[in-house]
């Protein structure tokens, strides 16, 4: 067994005898951090940046998938997952995260009919 394994092994037994903000937190690892620091948004952060946080749940969610399409077609593969709790659920959900000059944001912002409204006020806050 590698020695990665092994500390693969120990974290994942330890983060399974603690609470459950801390397992999540665990497993997400340094992802959490740089979300934290905001070297990484998740897609709900630019929306509220943008003046979004005003939409429902489901169209955050939507919003949240035209960004992982695009970024798909740019890409060729998925953005990086963590856990983070839901805004007004509370549950654990597993989300992607971006860069935050990541364009696969703007092109959802557009690609989505819901918030082609926040795409202006989007293009001119990140040419400023």
């Amino acid at each position: 067994m590698t020695v990665t394994a092994k500390l693969r092994r120990r974290t994942q037994t330890a983060a399974r005898t603690i609470g459950k903000a801390l397992y999540y937190r665990t497993v997400s690892g340094i992802v959490a951090v740089l979300v934290d620091g905001g070297q990484l948004v998740r897609t709900g952060d630019v929306l509220d940046r943008f003046g979004g946080s005003d939409l429902p749940d489901g169209q955050q969610a939507w919003y949240g998938r035209h960004v992982a399409k695009a970024y798909r077609k740019v890409h060729g593969g998925d953005a990086i997952r963590v856990w983070a709790r839901h805004r007004t659920t509370g549950r654990w959900i597993h989300v992607h995260v971006y860069a935050p000059a990541e364009p696969a944001l703007l092109a959802g912002l557009l690609s989505y009919k819901a918030t082609q409204h926040l795409a202006d006020q989007a293009a001119y806050m990140e040419a400023a």
